[in-house]
């Protein structure tokens, strides 16, 4: 039984209800024989209208018919023609997206002309067009609602098809040789498939609506095989005398839509890879309360204590963030590194309260001392409480200045907003603060820039735009997740600089969390450095010990392999730059023990027996069962 769990694709929990309820409604139309022993064609006149009785649950129709037989006959009408036109317009919708999208040229045109045409045309009007001309009956109906529903799968597959076609790893299949055919099928269909699957739940539940439509007005299933649209149009004229024969078919009707809609609307939620992946109200980031520790020294403006995130899978949860402390002082600057994906704008995201749906904290607390002097706890704080705290208390720079400001508003309107969301003045002195403050990082003619629109300026002007709104409302903590990484070298000397004399002249009693992966930017700013891998703090301390005399052997090999950090330490000696072996692990694909061992060139074989704990040497730390005997010889 164990085995055989292992590999039962596990069903997200927010999917549980919306399948269970779809598949009741697919299903029992189908198993009618078994629920019901009337023929739903067999006319019976004197018994017409009859109420419900024992051997009819839901009384008989205008005709002496068995109304619950009709219902669910009539349902296995409505989903086939429905959910069959969808398959169709779904498999050729696609495979035009897919093509044009891949192949381009005239592929593209006839792909979007063609959806263009069709959606010239209002869809019942059409559909009463091709009607007219063929006459009515099932096959027409899935003729046309394919033809309705062509261009929604053709549009989805063509824009997905074509951001999917743009990535490295189609490059990569073309240049290996792959054919065409099996890039566009085995490659980019898989990745638009959830886009698509949400279309196809969408038009499926539309085509029940058009098709019990064009039934209701005649021109649809042929009578006397009953469908829900034929039952409406039948109880109309006699919904005085007998509402249930109009109300049962209406309400099969309805039901069926809501739980194609309820089905669609969690397989989107689950399907979007921003979205939680988990289930129900666990996926999104909740409070932690409980694990907060009072912060006495007023000097600290923010703690991270035992923080743990993690992403909430199918049948699982895999821990992204273990175990993460850090203090950060007022007037200090404390700088994140690491290589990418060991957890540093995680972490940071996770002190914004701006966490990925997927990601969740499991444990630990994040406490925020406000300007008030108030500490409180971030975890347990509601959407509406993190927002007056984020522009106000707390402030973060992004990497990438371009995608961070609303390219369609001016400069100076964004500034403004931001200034107005946490202090409530007129649009007068916003904007007269907001120009002083483009003069203050350094902007040339900061009241032309003001009325400017990003484009229309340089990287490193949107990035000190970016500097100037962070400080707009004087925050007690601001974070830089790597804010020179999109800048050349002498633009990031110059941001560089610029923190530095905010942070000493302009915004007294700021706390600094610099995320970076350059050491050698690092030792410019930093007072205090933490060293991340796997989701970890692996070693801490006051950064110009930490760079002349690492402790961990993760630290010592970003140093050699840093060309300014190799000058420092290994010029004399004439060493070559060394590259780290090996990549860091997935987080749920760590190995035993230290999570650094396998690429470890220290490594011993008690590393893989436990996970070392965090070794304390004065100011400094490090996770490493070696560190006790670097701190000996320090001392």
């Amino acid at each position: 039984m164990t085995s055989l769990a292992r590999f039962r694709p596990a069903l997200p929990r927010r999917m549980v209800l919306p399948a269970i309820l779809l598949a009741a409604l697919l299903v029992v139309p189908f198993a009618a024989p078994l629920i019901t022993p009337h023929d739903p064609v067999q006319i019976a006149v004197r018994d017409r209208l009859a109420a419900p009785s024992l051997e009819h649950w839901l009384g008989q129709d205008e005709f002496g018919r068995d109304r619950l037989a009709r219902v669910l006959y009539g349902g296995q009408v409505s989903l086939m023609v429905a959910f069959t036109a969808t398959t169709l317009a779904c498999i050729v919708g696609t495979l035009f997206g897919l093509i044009g999208a891949y192949f381009r040229g005239p592929f593209e045109f006839l792909t979007t002309r063609l959806a263009d045409v069709v959606l010239c045309f209002p869809p019942i009007l059409l559909a009463l067009l091709v009607v007219t001309l063929f006459g009515p009956g099932t096959g027409t109906l899935i003729s046309v609602l394919s033809v309705l529903y062509f261009p929604a799968f053709a549009r989805i597959a063509f824009s997905e098809a074509l951001r999917v076609s743009a990535l490295d790893f189609v490059a990569a299949s073309r240049a290996l040789g792959t054919p065409s055919r099996r890039i566009v099928m085995g490659t980019i269909l898989p990745n638009i498939a959830g886009p698509v699957s949400v279309q196809y739940s969408l038009t499926a539940a539309a085509a029940i609506t058009i098709e019990s439509g064009l039934s209701f007005l005649g021109l649809g299933v042929v009578p006397p095989a009953p469908s829900w649209g034929q039952m409406i149009r039948g109880a109309r004229q006699f919904m005085n005398q007998d509402p249930l024969g109009i109300i049962i078919p209406c309400v099969a009707l309805t039901l069926t839509i809501y739980a194609i809609n309820f089905f669609c609307d969690r397989l989107r939620d689950t399907l979007d890879p921003k979205g939680a992946t988990g289930g129900g109200k666990d996926d999104v980031s909740v409070p932690v309360a409980g694990n907060a520790t009072p912060v006495e020294d007023a000097d600290v403006v923010a703690v991270i204590r035992d923080l743990r995130l993690e992403v909430r899978q199918p049948g699982r949860s895999v821990e992204v963030i273990r175990d993460v402390s850090l203090t950060l002082r007022a007037n200090q600057c404390t700088a994140l590194v690491g290589e990418s994906g060991s957890g540093k704008s995680l972490s940071s995201l996770a002190l914004m309260g701006l966490l990925p749906g997927a990601i969740r904290q499991a444990g630990g607390s994040l406490m925020l001392r406000r300007k008030s002097g108030q500490m409180v706890d971030l975890g347990a704080l509601g959407p509406k409480a993190l927002e007056g705290l984020r522009g106000n208390d707390l402030a973060m720079i992004f990497q990438e200045p371009m995608t961070s400001l609303n390219p369609v508003h001016k400069v100076g309107a964004q500034m403004v907003e931001a200034i107005r969301a946490h202090r409530k003045v007129p649009p007068a002195e916003a904007k007269a603060r907001a120009i002083s403050l483009l003069e203050l990082v350094g902007i040339n003619e900061p009241a032309r820039r003001f009325d400017g629109y990003p484009h229309e300026m340089s990287g490193g002007m949107r990035q000190r735009v970016m500097i100037a709104m962070a400080l707009s409302c004087e925050p007690r903590l601001l974070i830089a997740d790597e804010p020179t990484t999109a800048l050349d070298v002498t633009i990031q000397a110059e941001i560089i600089e610029l923190l530095q004399r905010l942070r000493s002249e302009y915004a007294e009693g700021l706390s600094l969390l610099f995320i970076s992966h350059n050491l050698g930017v690092v030792a410019e700013i930093a007072d205090r450095v933490a060293v991340m891998y796997s989701g970890q703090v692996v070693e801490e301390g006051p950064a110009a010990q930490v760079l002349a005399d690492p402790h961990h052997p993760y630290t010592v090999a970003l140093l050699e392999s840093m060309p300014s950090a190799h000058d420092e330490m290994h010029s004399a000696r004439g060493d070559r730059l060394r590259a780290i072996e090996g990549t860091p692990p997935l987080p749920d694909r760590r190995p035993s023990g230290c999570a650094f061992r396998t690429r470890c060139p220290v490594a011993l074989p008690a590393c893989a027996g436990i996970e070392p704990p965090l070794y304390q040497s004065g100011e400094r730390s490090a996770r490493c069962i070696r560190a006790p005997e670097a701190g000996e010889q320090a001392a």
